[in-house]
């Protein structure tokens, strides 16, 4: 077999069932391979759009995306989709085609370093030399990818490679890396140290990060909140840890999170944050977190505890086997008076923006839409005010909530809903969007189209890059500048050229009726929603 068919071999034991991807000559011989493959490849329509795509493939499925593309520029191209998946601790294998090994280096036609360029945006990189070292990359490639802080590894797989002779596959059953061992079991003494500081604390409260889904750690962290009657906050990636109706979900903190979520973290004594980074997004000031309080940070990584903030007691290990550990242990607290401020404290919600008959207050559309999906719901919000609107008002069941968190890659969530329809085809998924980023991203309606994706498309239209204009109004005295869209394109338009149902909601009134038809039948569709340029997310 050649290397490429022997890649193949390894995929398919992997249970890879979609490869992503836009072809080029160099990678050319693996594509030829899965032809003969079970593997269904994806065509999308540009290689960022392809890896966004494997992102959303492995956050709705579980498992890991797979994304291949050529070299070159197709390589390049996929560079912020590997950092957006980075960033995110998004499990995927890319794999990117490579000119031939002795013209490595040789500025031959379409050579590009990607593994140099990858270097801070991947756990781990392979250049690969021989054919039959590809099942054992894979392999370990794969394992990489899926433990620990989990993200994409590349491989970057020259195209003589493909084509040379590798022997026979051989499955490989077990893997051990000597300089690669995940901490899994969090220290008993160190656990020990949060029981005892719970059991006296007076005001604690849950921080969750996106690494509790990562480590699919929701059932247990919600057993231990309700165990102790503890609240819980979450990070933007965080959302979906927890139901958002659940009696003791406080709410999203960060600089877009609200209010009262962000004061009952800065008022409480004990704060344990797990699965989350300290950054800037989620704790605009890392001081305020470690002032007058005990702050437990669990994490996965052992290089994001004390990045920023240091904590009091620091906890390696998996957000899931530390919370077993939690609920196995003897506990007895009353934290009814803090819940009872916190209540209160949620009564005093940010108040209502005005709108106008002349708009779709978005606010409101996205409760009601909210309210209409089902409790297993996908929902892909994109970066910029859909995001922040999103997060204020989207209430997330028992289904997903996708977005670019950490990145804050706009034309993320087109490519993403269309992994995740593939990963989930009997669900629904809804596709919130600006009318900045669906332009950048407008070849992928085709795919959506074409694979018949039920992906319910609502661009938020507000004939601007709105949340760049929001701050130009708030720190530039409403000198905007680079941020008008005016009325181009003609949505209806581009929704006619794709051969996908449109629907155009001008006002409240109508968008009120416009939720059963978006929602309606099995394939795409586009729903066009007039927003107030003016309409800010500032709270």
């Amino acid at each position: 077999m050649n290397g490429a068919n022997l890649l193949v071999k390894a995929l398919e034991s992997e249970n890879v069932k979609y490869i992503f991807g836009y072809p080029g000559v160099s990678i050319c011989p693996l594509y030829d391979a899965i032809t003969d493959s079970e593997i269904k490849p994806v065509l999308m329509r540009n290689e960022q759009s392809a890896g966004h795509a494997a992102n959303g493939y492995s956050r709705v499925s579980g498992g890991v995306g797979v994304v291949a593309v050529s070299s070159g520029p197709g390589a390049t191209n996929l560079i912020t989709a590997i950092a957006t998946a980075f960033a995110d601790s998004i499990p995927m294998i890319c794999i990117t085609g490579q000119v031939p090994c002795e013209q490595i280096g040789s500025d031959m036609f379409q050579e590009a370093d990607i593994v140099g360029a990858c270097e801070s945006f991947v756990k781990y990189s392979y250049s690969v030399r021989a054919a039959k070292d590809i099942p054992r990359i894979v392999k370990e490639a794969f394992y990489i990818a899926s433990t620990g802080r989990k993200g994409p590894v590349l491989i970057d797989l020259p195209i003589d490679v493909q084509n040379a002779p590798g022997g026979e596959y051989e499955p490989i059953d077990k893997i051990s890396l000597r300089t690669y061992k995940p901490t899994v079991k969090g220290h008993a003494v160190q656990i020990k140290k949060v029981v005892n500081v719970l059991s006296e604390a007076e005001r604690p409260i849950l921080c969750v990060g996106g690494g509790v889904i990562s480590a699919g750690a929701q059932e247990e962290v919600i057993r231990f909140a309700q165990k102790i009657n503890l609240p819980v906050v979450t990070t933007m990636v965080g959302i979906g840890v927890m139901p958002g109706d659940h009696p003791l979900h406080i709410g999203m903190v960060g600089n877009n999170g609200k209010k009262y979520a962000n004061r009952a973290m800065n008022e409480s004594d004990v704060l344990i944050m797990v699965g989350a980074r300290v950054a800037d997004r989620a704790v605009s000031q890392p001081d305020l977190i470690t002032k007058d309080k005990i702050l437990v940070h669990i994490d996965v990584d052992p290089a994001e505890i004390g990045k920023n903030a240091g904590p009091s007691i620091p906890i390696v290990g998996d957000a899931k086997a530390i919370f077993e550990e939690l609920n196995n242990a003897e506990l007895s607290c009353d934290f009814t008076p803090w819940l009872e401020r916190l209540k209160y404290y949620s009564k005093t919600r940010d108040e209502k923006t005005e709108s106008t008959a002349k708009y779709v207050d978005p606010n409101e559309f996205l409760k009601t839409l909210s309210t209409a999906l089902d409790d297993d719901a996908v929902y892909v919000a994109d970066v910029g005010q859909n995001q922040i609107y999103s997060c204020a008002n989207y209430t997330v069941k028992h289904g997903h909530f996708l977005t670019s968190g950490g990145m804050g890659t706009m034309g993320y969530s087109i490519p993403a809903a269309i992994g995740a329809s593939l990963a989930a085809p009997g669900k629904q998924v809804v596709c919130v969007i600006g009318d900045g980023a669906i332009q950048m991203v407008l070849g992928e309606l085709s795919v959506a189209a074409l694979l018949k994706c039920n992906i319910k498309i609502i661009i938020m239209d507000n004939r601007c890059l709105g949340m760049i204009r929001e701050y130009q109004h708030t720190h530039y005295e409403n000198r905007y500048n680079m941020v008008d869209l005016c009325s181009l394109p003609d949505y209806s338009m581009i929704a006619k050229a794709y051969d996908i149902p449109y629907l155009l909601v001008s006002n409240n009134e109508e968008a009120k009726d416009s939720i059963g038809k978006i929602l309606s039948g099995d394939g795409p569709v586009i729903a066009e929603i007039d927003v107030d340029a003016d309409a800010f997310t500032a709270n």
